[in-house]
């Protein structure tokens, strides 16, 4: 599937996800990515599917939904996919919803990536880092990209840009949890000028074995930069299962881009009334349990290895 949900978004509400590209398919392998390593790392753009069939399949997932934004966010980079200016057009055209694009932040630089989300209602680009050396820690970037050229990329976007940028920062200790990072941080933001700032931290199992930063640094954080919202906390509501035949597809699904607490995995179960299905699949080796920050996660085997 291209698509999916709605699910539940802390900044959008309900959101359509749409992913236009293969799975871990990115320019970036970060640390806290939820997704695992990244497989396929790439700057190329390229059209990864037929266009015309994600679109059809958005069409099918937005009839009768209630959601709140449609949303480019992808299993990876969402930017690399050549045809998502088209599919944002073809949304916009066709939808009375908002659209959104969650993105790293990497090609921002571009024309082409620039010229393709003109007509996005919403952009979200990462500010991790306010330096090269930690921007290479952090966000792993691929070997052609250059972490000025990408500040200035975003900032000149953002001025252009029509519709509104809300930038998000993921705070992972030890990493970019200093008060002179945050600083350098504070600085990026101020130019590139948002609506909105996000401090964000790993609430999901991440790639790597990194933990969330003391809480007192969220209060810093969101002190430092004007207007910003610390957010730390889970996301609530149910997620839409209404196009999956049971739970190992529904599950299977969600959690290739969107790891699931036990209890969220649970209530799917128990939607079409197997309570003990979850517990077989996971004897049967289909997901595992992994325990991060004070919750217990149920993840894909090809996604991680445990």
């Amino acid at each position: 599937m291209y698509t999916y949900g709605p699910v539940p978004s802390r900044r959008l509400g309900k959101s359509i996800g749409v992913s236009p590209i293969p799975a871990k398919t990115c320019s970036y392998s970060c640390v806290y990515c939820q997704l695992g390593r990244t497989d396929k790392f790439t700057v190329d753009r390229k059209s990864f599917f037929d266009p015309q069939k994600i679109f059809s399949e958005l069409q099918e997932r937005v009839l009768n939904s209630n959601a709140d934004y449609i949303t480019f966010v992808g299993d990876g980079e969402p930017t690399l996919n050549s045809d998502l200016g088209w599919l944002i057009n073809q949304s916009k055209e066709n939808f009375d919803l908002p659209v959104a694009v969650i993105t790293n932040g990497s090609l921002l630089y571009r024309e082409d990536v620039q010229k393709d989300l003109q007509n996005a209602n919403l952009v979200m680009p990462s500010i991790d880092a306010g330096q090269e050396t930690v921007f290479k820690r952090i966000n792993r970037p691929h070997k052609e990209l250059d972490f000025n050229t990408i500040v200035q990329g975003t900032i000149d976007f953002s001025k252009n840009f029509k519709g509104q940028v809300w930038t998000e920062t993921m705070l992972v200790k030890g990493y970019n949890d200093n008060k002179e990072e945050l600083k350098r941080i504070k600085a990026i933001i101020e130019k590139i000028a948002p609506e909105k700032s996000f401090i964000m931290s790993p609430t999901r199992p991440p790639a790597e074995d990194v933990d969330p930063p003391e809480p007192g640094i969220y209060l810093y954080a969101q002190k430092l930069i004007s207007g910003s919202r610390a957010i730390a906390y889970h996301e609530t509501g149910n997620f839409n299962i209404s196009k999956y035949k049971d739970t190992q597809e529904a599950i299977s699904e969600i959690t290739a881009r969107h790891p699931l607490r036990r209890e969220q995995a649970q209530w799917i179960a128990e939607q079409f009334d197997e309570k003990a299905e979850l517990k077989n699949l996971i004897d049967q080796g289909k997901f595992f349990i992994k325990q991060y920050s004070g919750s217990k996660y149920i993840l894909p085997q090809k996604l991680f290895k445990g």
